[in-house]
């Protein structure tokens, strides 16, 4: 789940990024302007992964390290 919501979150970093310098929404452009219902879903679920990845900041490291 957390590779998947990094994955979204870049997507949607990379689409934002090219919004400020450019002026030009990828993922409208891809799916059919801004309010079709694709770019609508995919707009949410980059939104819900930057959510989730709000909780990355806050999870204690599940692996343990050697104290050696």
């Amino acid at each position: 789940m957390d590779t998947l919501a990094l994955i979204l979150v870049i997507v949607g970093a990379l689409n934002w990024g090219m919004i400020g310098l450019f002026q030009f929404d990828l993922i409208a452009a891809i799916f059919g302007g801004m309010s079709s219902t694709i770019s609508r879903v995919l707009y949410t679920l980059v939104g819900l992964a930057g959510l989730w990845g709000i909780t990355l900041l806050f999870r204690r490291d599940s692996v343990k390290h050697d104290e050696n």
